[in-house]
């Protein structure tokens, strides 16, 4: 669906079965896990796609976490069970609520505000089946994101082109369209609850966990789900600081390491510093007109190193499009920034609280 389409109409609800192809017929069952907090119209959205699925799950369960709006009704509407939580948890704990009531041998997380594609639940199924030895699975937004304005658009596609170009055998997890074994999920203790009450890193720390068990996690770039929300400038400056970048930072500290995936490879973190050299020159010029060359020198190696991107940019939003989004880049990059020292902050004063415990004699 593209922006300003009407839903698609619903032709069948989305809790039937259908049998996967009679190459896959060993194929896992499979349940989707819906956390929804006021989903709106994008979860309308979200129930009509996967209603659309070439392959239904065996079951769809929808955990309401103290929606106010009618979430919960049109899930019913839509065939899936509704599990409802009185108070508000966050989407590790209502995911985790959702496992534990699933049946499915693969626990599928979607995002309440992605619109999954056809191929998406029937691709995966066949991958787990393909591969006996695979544990988890995750994918990538489309690169047709539905919402419009730059910022959303910009927002959208990075995250596609960040996930299009990580490495298929990957060391996190993504949890807004990622598949899961349900015994592994269970055995690991799910999604850290406890430290991520709100959307966070809880997908990319559940990750880190299972590589850290010889778990095997692939990122398959052919499963695709639509991202469905509207960004705004300060949401998105929000989410890389405080919602993602510093618990990652502070996270990767703890473990002494294992960055590399996605968006913390060293390539990634010379972009940034590039970025950073570039927004901070430019608006340092009306003090010292010749931070004009270092900022236009810093912004060129930028858009050079990140050509790929760019060159995806002038496809979806033209040429005006893609060189207005050059100052949401380095927006962008002066964000991970601030993450880095946010989070090295973070990890300095856990590190000081664990410290100061004192162990009680034996």
């Amino acid at each position: 669906m593209t922006a300003g389409m009407a839903p698609t109409a619903v032709k069948a609800p989305i809790a039937a079965f259908e049998a996967p192809p009679a190459s896959a017929a060993s194929a896992p069952t499979l349940s989707m896990v819906i956390p929804v907090r006021d989903g709106g119209e994008p979860f309308a959205r979200c129930l009509d796609a996967l209603a659309a699925s070439r392959l239904r799950p065996t079951e769809t369960i929808v955990v309401d976490d103290a929606s106010g709006d009618d979430s919960a009704e049109r899930a019913r509407a839509m065939g899936a069970r509704v599990v409802r939580l009185e108070r508000g948890a966050g989407p590790a704990a209502a995911r985790n609520r959702g496992a534990r009531a699933a049946r499915g041998e693969l626990l599928f997380f979607l995002d309440a505000d992605c619109a999954i594609a056809p191929d998406a639940l029937e691709r995966t199924v066949a991958r787990f089946v393909a591969e006996p030895g695979l544990d988890a699975l995750f994918g990538s937004y489309d690169d047709r994101p539905a919402a419009p304005g730059l910022v959303s658009q910009f927002r959208n596609l990075y995250h596609h082109w960040t996930h299009q170009r990580g490495d298929p055998r990957a060391r996190t997890f993504w949890a807004g369209c990622g598949a899961i074994r349900r015994a592994r999920f269970l055995a690991l203790g799910g999604f850290d609850e406890h430290r991520y009450r709100r959307p966070s890193i809880e997908d990319i720390e559940l990750g880190y966990r299972l590589s850290d068990a010889g778990g095997s996690i692939a990122l398959d770039r052919q499963v695709q789900a639509r991202h469905l929300k509207r960004w705004t400038l300060a949401d998105m400056v929000a989410t890389d600081v405080a919602r993602r970048g510093a618990p990652w930072t502070e996270l990767l500290v703890e473990r002494r390491g294992g960055a590399g995936d996605l968006n913390t490879g060293t390539r990634q973190r010379a972009v940034v510093a590039a970025g950073v050299v570039g927004a901070t020159a430019w608006l340092a010029a009306p003090w010292w007109p010749w931070a004009l060359a270092v900022s236009a020198a810093a912004i060129v190696a930028t858009a050079v190193a990140e050509r790929d991107l760019y060159a995806l940019l002038r496809r979806r939003l033209g040429l005006a499009g893609a060189a207005g989004a050059v100052p949401l880049h380095l927006l962008y990059c002066c964000s991970c920034a601030a993450a880095l020292v946010a989070g090295l902050a973070r990890a300095a004063r856990r590190a000081r609280r664990a410290a100061s415990i004192v162990r009680p004699r034996v």
